[in-house]
């Protein structure tokens, strides 16, 4: 999950990110390139600096520049506290990131009322922090909208907000509901058994070495991985991106030069790789990032496999669907058009 922290000055955002990170999430701030901006050029933090550079940065390369930056740093198995968020383009940024990488995005805004908030900034004796609560409020003026596209926007900030967390009692109260809100509120997806071994499957196309198409396979057996495969030049050989395969390195079009083509297709190799370690796949189901071919298809059906999934159609497989209907075998499309339509035999509950 990437949690978005937001609020005023004092609400008590910092609070909510030190209790996440208590509980194994990684707390990162937007403010840390500004700060680190800072330090390149020799000056000390205040919160006057702090805004001036944010905008510097913001009109250098775009309004989102600090959630960009911060978000080629988070990896798609750790869970996310992120505070400091005071543009609305952030804020798409961070869901946009999210979405594509599998993790759901929740912005939380805190918030106090203003006196509470200034008796707390008087507390902590911040550098640059208002001495009074006249200062706060101007200073706050200028972070709740501006014309100006790269500066602070924290009114539009908060109307994007999930969820609202208030913060005008004791911290005992705040981290009381903060328990409450992430007991109820904090769920996560986990992908199905198609998009799990599928998933693997682009993983494994990565390794194939054919320089005109990256394909790969998967063999499961009850819910197990037990063999997979990807294309390439024969075992031993000269790799294909190495001028092993003459046909596929002179990018002959698809469909000709076949009789030249070197190189073993990701089903081929995943079933002879069974064979090879004397490992049987009847009954189990192979998942292949295309349709698979016509010499493919055979084997698949004599090695015992019940069903086909696969991702993208391959340019001649209409023959090889229509003979593994014929011979009983499930094909099923998913991740694409017709995602989850079956061909031939009905859907086996998975």
């Amino acid at each position: 999950m990437i949690i978005g922290v937001a609020g005023r000055n004092g609400a008590g955002k910092g609070e909510l990110v030190s209790f996440l990170e208590a509980r194994s999430f990684t707390a990162l701030s937007l403010s840390d390139a500004i700060r680190a901006e800072l330090a390149a050029q020799g000056l000390e933090e205040s919160r006057e600096r702090m805004i001036e550079t944010g905008q510097a940065m913001r009109r250098r390369a775009g309004p989102g520049a600090l959630a960009q930056s911060l978000a080629k740093q988070l990896l798609p198995d750790r869970n996310y506290a992120i505070d400091s968020i005071r543009h609305p383009v952030e804020v798409e940024i961070l869901r946009a990131h999210a979405e594509a990488t599998g993790h759901v995005f929740q912005l939380v805004w805190v918030d106090a009322k203003l006196e509470t908030r200034f008796d707390r900034m008087v507390a902590r004796g911040r550098p640059g922090d208002p001495e009074t609560i006249e200062d706060l409020e101007a200073l706050e003026a200028r972070e709740r909208g501006s014309d100006d596209p790269n500066a602070q926007q924290l009114d539009a900030v908060e109307a994007e907000a999930d969820y609202r967390l208030a913060n005008d009692a004791s911290l005992e109260a705040f981290q009381e509901a903060i328990q409450a809100w992430v007991r109820k509120n904090l769920s996560f997806a986990r992908p199905d058994w198609d998009d799990y071994f599928m998933g693997i499957a682009r993983v494994v196309a990565s390794r194939s070495n054919c320089v005109k198409r990256k394909v790969a396979a998967v063999v499961t057996l009850e819910k197990r991985i037990i063999s997979t495969g990807y294309n390439g030049t024969p075992r031993g050989t000269t790799n294909c991106n190495e001028g092993g395969c003459p046909r596929c390195n002179d990018l002959a079009p698809g469909g000709t030069r076949l009789d030249e083509c070197l190189c073993s297709h990701a089903e081929e190799n995943a079933i002879t790789q069974a064979a090879y370690h004397g490992v049987s796949l009847k009954g189990g189901s192979i998942y292949t990032t295309f349709s698979p071919c016509l010499q493919c298809t055979k084997m698949i059906i004599n090695a015992g496999l019940v069903e086909v999934v696969y991702q993208s159609d391959y340019p001649l497989g209409e023959t090889s669907l229509s003979l593994l209907a014929e011979a009983g075998i499930e094909a099923r499309q998913i991740g694409g058009q017709g995602a989850g339509a079956p061909i031939g035999a009905p859907a086996r509950s998975k």
